[in-house]
């Protein structure tokens, strides 16, 4: 697939519903646009962070609530303030935002406004036509360490930009035994969440880098999470819009699209965790697609320990006879296992593994409790050979 359009999308603090922009979100990626969607009630500080983070080429925001001129300004303004207004910022709010309102909001840095009545087709329009083209270039003071790098992650893989499944040639550097031996050099400890959609990876992978955070005060945490491009047209990268407690100064996350490769992860996921890994983070956290029963993302021992998240309702016990990841996971979590028929697929799975004969361990979650025991056995076993 050829290197498409990145935008991010958010909804502003005190805007509870987002109802108009997913509506947006949808056009844009029919029509061949990344979306890194923020989600709902949030600050202007995490909307500038993700921006920067992401490289994209604009940010737009759906306020419904009042308070735009005041808001859109200030987002205006913190990119400025970080070097980083070529991220241009544009949104609407249907028959809230005045015409005398976008006079203002203009004089601030504002790129455009969609009012009430514009149509889908003339705001895709709009965004291929101003915000295509390759990336400017950094202008005035040194860019921020999270700009560069940002920018280099665009850079790989827009290199992978239409090879059709070649390895095109990269500056990063790299080993023989690919981005495991790579990150063993740095220090960096790799984890790869895998599973199938809406077990509750992210969710646990933010409780995860919570109690990182906590535990190690000086510790940089990196993720890589990756969503499905759709086939002919872009992706919804949304895994940002649930993630709360990776807002964080020391937690730098990047949003990838599969672009055409299937198993889970992007063509140019190794190159970026190298590059990760060469940059100083003590942990990167790689998560993928919702997966099937085939995919097996990390047999080029891309990682030091593979997680594989599990709903309780997977089926009969024959759909875990044929889920491949079982044989080859570290870890295998039963998410959610508070519901109903969690304590019998826990067994279930547990009987499963035992057949592997091999060193594997079972924990149980509810990554959506506060302070979680199996969350924190999961931190204890990923984190076991940095506390001895």
């Amino acid at each position: 697939m050829a290197a498409p359009i990145r935008v991010l999308t958010a909804v502003p603090i005190c805007d509870g519903h987002d109802s108009a922009i997913n509506t947006i979100n949808l056009e844009f990626i029919r029509h061949g646009i990344e979306v890194v969607y923020l989600g709902y009630h949030r600050y202007a500080t995490d909307m500038v962070r993700a921006a920067i983070q992401e490289d994209v080429k604009a940010l737009g925001i759906s306020s419904y609530n009042g308070g735009h001129v005041e808001f859109f300004s200030e987002v205006a303004r913190l990119l400025k303030k970080q070097g980083a207004d070529y991220i241009k910022v544009f949104g609407g709010g249907g028959g809230t935002i005045t015409g005398n309102d976008d006079v203002i909001m203009r004089k601030n840095g504002i790129d455009k406004i969609f009012f009430a009545g514009t149509s889908l087709a003339d705001m895709v329009d709009y965004v291929h036509k101003h915000y295509g083209g390759t990336h400017k270039p950094f202008r005035g003071r040194k860019p921020s360490a999270d700009m560069q790098l940002a920018r280099k992650l665009t850079e790989i893989e827009d290199r992978y930009a239409g090879k059709k499944g070649k390895r095109p040639t990269s500056n990063v550097q790299r080993s023989t035994s690919k981005g495991r031996q790579g990150s063993k050099k740095t220090g960096t400890r790799v984890f790869g969440f895998t599973g199938p959609g809406g077990a509750g990876k992210t969710t646990l992978i933010d409780e995860l880098v919570l109690r990182l955070l906590h535990r190690e005060p000086k510790a940089r945490i990196a993720i890589l999470s990756h969503d499905p491009s759709v086939v002919g047209a872009g992706a919804l990268l949304g895994d940002r819009a649930t993630m709360i407690n990776s807002q964080n100064e020391r937690v730098f996350m990047r949003s990838m699209a599969t672009r055409g490769q299937a198993g889970g992860l992007s063509p140019a996921t190794e190159d970026c965790l190298m590059l990760l890994a060469q940059s100083g983070f003590d942990y990167v956290i790689i998560e993928t697609v919702g997966t099937g029963q085939e995919a097996m993302p990390f047999q080029t021992g891309l990682v030091h320990k593979t997680v594989l998240v599990m709903n309780p309702d997977y089926g009969s016990r024959l759909q875990l006879q044929k889920i491949v990841m079982l044989d080859l996971a570290d870890i295998v979590v039963v998410n959610k296992s508070d519901q109903e028929r969690a304590r019998t697929a826990t067994s279930e799975i547990g009987s499963r593994l035992d057949q592997n004969k091999r060193s594997q361990i079972l924990v149980s979650t509810v990554a959506n409790r506060h302070r979680d025991a199996g969350v924190d056995e999961l931190c204890d076993l990923l984190t076991e050979d940095r506390r001895l």
